[in-house]
């Protein structure tokens, strides 16, 4: 049952207070260990290698160290060895020097068997010797054991001094453990004491407690002292069976690592030990593609593939940090203190890097990354739930965006009351027509003629103002919304194209959709029924979609997407650029038009790289038989470096801004049949201010 989150193997840094303290107790440990052994002359240990009872108790001791009794698989400071039984047996007949050999013996072997970093055991030799020296200096006191040359058994009268040689010993030893796992966890020492006091102080009374029996027994019928091995193997094996039960309600069986039920224990104990100024970070942590790897290789392979997941995070994170797994491939870490936001990003930017490894399995070499979303208290949540779902908020954020890792923002959560509020006030406004369309026109960069419009969706609040199309979009994406939303802009969108086109203006409206939009069934029964209803033919609307859809496979198979092709609809690809796709998978959709990302395009000119960009995505769309379209076009000099490029139409502030539907009614009419745009012109000097263009 080993725990996985156990880090306690690896070494302070020196000169951390983690450093200065263990480095203080162990120096002071073994000058004590030192100086007691110089208490022993030659001839005492003659006389005690000779002494089979000495070997008895020296097994015993060493027996004992081997394996903890342990009550709870959470308990911090671990568990207590039984050899603590006899290594105060010991220090009662034969002496603190001893005693305190016996028990660096033990502890040694107990190194050799569990693979113990050095600085453990040194540090373990060391809190003990303290412990037996602190019982032994009780024992002086009282008059009980004064002399290390001569055996001793206590007496009944002697109980006073033995109960508080015991409590001394139990003392120095539990503030010395905690002080250290205090230091390495970042917690205080008062938390993990009370946590770890109550477990201990039994298992410690009951075995301090048998102590003098032992003696008494060693000294009239030494035969008899194997037999304490009985009850406690009763005790040790009772409780390792506490101890799985209670590991299983609170660990996770495939990777050992905390689940739901201990991490919420444990993110309340952090909430309510937090100390002014810190945080608590809760992060939540999604691996990308997972699916992938079990539904190819099968999940026995997906299985080893979370255990090595496990096994990164919990070496990475720092002491006192939880790991938990969730379920499938979601985990949790909680850090129980951390300064802000920028230091919780720098963790998770670390957990990321050491899941980046490459991890080798089955003869195939696997590539994993995640996403984290991040949830602070008290910035974001009060309590654990809210954490999770903030924190389960800003992961969804980071895989939708590909940026690796999220804070959680308010604005962006659709489960906020502002943004509820929002929705509301959005359904209404579809409700009520109060949503706007205002168009911008496209022109042709060889003729300078217009070439169609793009509509751009405008909200006027009625309390709160303008607001922006990134604002409520996105979050109309992510809820009911987004079909009314785009049933609706379609709609105004063919109502104005049949005002044009009736009213001799046959200009081409251009629509952005969402990805799912494409994707449904019904929209192009919906555009159909329109362009009948408007009496319109099929180019007089286009679809524009991003480029994120050509990552989506279900694109390049869906009815709705071969039934807008048959119907004739035109697609346009937006924001080209931005992602990660190739243009060669636009020959596997029905695309027509490429739109150059406007963050490109507002470079050309100051950054060689982008004009690069820029010529290569012209060169490759005109290669396919399509048109590019350049997005943002602000300044005559831009107009004339995509003309010679090759680029063949262009919109932007340079040739107008987005009109509400009766301004571009006039402007269309005022440059119907004449060129909006003379490249001539401009190249000769003149500068169009794109604020009033």
């Amino acid at each position: 049952m080993a725990d996985p989150t156990d880090t306690r193997d690896t070494g302070p840094r020196v000169g951390s207070p983690l450093w200065a303290y263990l480095a203080g107790v162990t120096t002071i440990g073994f000058v004590a260990l030192v100086t007691a052994q110089l208490l022993i002359s030659p001839a005492q240990l003659a006389d005690l290698v000779r002494s089979p009872m000495f070997w008895m108790l020296a097994v015993l001791v060493v027996l004992g160290e081997l394996r903890p009794v342990m009550l709870s698989s959470s308990m911090t400071v671990g568990g207590t060895y039984p050899s603590t039984m006899f290594t105060f047996a010991a220090l009662l007949h034969y002496g603190l020097p001893v005693a305190v050999l016996m028990q660096a013996v033990g502890i040694v072997v107990n190194s050799a068997v569990t693979r113990k970093a050095w600085h453990r055991v040194m540090f373990n030799i060391a809190q003990a010797t303290l412990a037996c020296a602190a019982a032994g200096a009780v024992l002086g006191v009282f008059g009980g054991r004064s002399l290390p040359e001569i055996t001793w058994v206590p007496r009944g009268t002697d109980l006073l001094a033995i109960g508080v040689a015991g409590l001394a010993y139990f003392v120095v030893r539990a503030l010395l453990v905690s002080g250290a796992v205090a230091l390495h966890e970042r917690r205080s020492i008062h938390r993990v004491i009370r946590t770890t006091i109550g477990h201990q102080s039994l298992v410690y009374a009951g075995l301090l407690g048998l102590a003098p029996l032992v003696v008494v027994v060693m000294n009239d019928s030494p035969a008899l002292v194997p037999l304490f091995l009985a009850p406690m193997a009763a005790v040790y094996f009772t409780a390792t069976l506490s101890v799985r039960r209670d590991h299983q309600a609170t660990h996770d069986a495939l990777t050992g690592l905390p689940n739901r039920k201990m991490l919420v224990v444990s993110t309340e104990e952090a909430l309510a030990e937090v100390r002014a100024g810190d945080r608590v970070g809760l992060f939540l942590l999604d691996l990308d593609r997972f699916k992938e790897v079990n539904d190819t290789l099968g999940h026995p392979v997906g299985d080893r593939l979370l255990q090595i997941v496990a096994h990164r995070l919990t070496h990475s994170i720092r002491p006192g940090d939880v790991v938990a797994r969730l379920g499938g491939d979601e985990f949790a870490v909680l850090l129980p203190s951390i300064r802000d936001a920028a230091a919780a990003r720098e963790v998770a930017a670390r957990l990321r890097v050491a899941l980046t490894e490459p991890v080798r399995l089955e003869g195939m070499t696997f590539d994993l990354d995640a996403s984290v979303g991040i949830a602070l208290y008290p910035d974001h949540a009060q309590d654990f739930e809210m954490l999770l779902q903030r924190s389960d908020v800003a992961m969804y954020l980071a895989k939708e965006g590909r940026t690796g890792v999220e804070v959680y923002v308010a604005e962006k959560d659709r489960n906020s009351p502002e943004r509820l509020n929002l929705i509301g006030d959005l359904r209404r406004a579809i409700d009520r027509s109060e949503l706007r369309l205002h168009y911008q026109p496209k022109l042709d960069l060889t003729t300078g003629r217009v070439r169609g419009v793009e509509a751009l969706l405008r909200w006027r609040h009625p309390e709160r103002g303008v607001i922006s199309p990134s604002e409520f979009v996105p979050m109309a994406e992510q809820s009911y919304l987004m079909r009314h939303l785009t049933q609706y802009v379609i709609d105004a969108a063919l109502e104005q194209a049949a005002h044009w086109w009736h009213t001799g203006l046959p200009e081409q409206i251009s629509v952005n959709v969402s990805a799912r939009d494409l994707l449904d069934s019904a929209l192009p029964d919906r555009i159909e029924a329109g362009l009948a209803q408007y009496r319109l033919p099929p180019q007089a609307i286009q679809l524009e979609v991003t480029e994120r859809v050509l990552m989506t496979d279900q694109a390049y198979t869906a009815d709705a997407v071969r039934a807008l092709a048959s119907l004739g609809v035109p697609l346009a690809l937006d924001d080209f650029g931005t992602g990660y796709s190739s243009l060669v998978r636009l020959q596997r959709l029905p695309v027509s038009e490429v739109k150059i990302d406007a963050s490109f395009v507002r470079r050309i000119g100051q950054s060689g790289d982008d004009e690069r960009i820029v010529r290569s995505i012209i060169d490759l769309v005109r290669s396919l038989g399509l048109r590019s379209v350049a997005e943002g076009v602000e300044s005559d000099e831009v107009a004339i470096r995509l003309a010679d490029m090759g680029c063949e139409m262009a919109q932007g502030w340079l040739f107008a801004e987005p009109m509400s539907a009766p301004e571009a009614t006039a402007w269309l009419r005022e440059h119907r049949g004449q060129a909006a745009l003379d490249l001539g012109f401009l190249r000769q000097g003149e500068v169009l201010d794109p604020q009033t263009a």
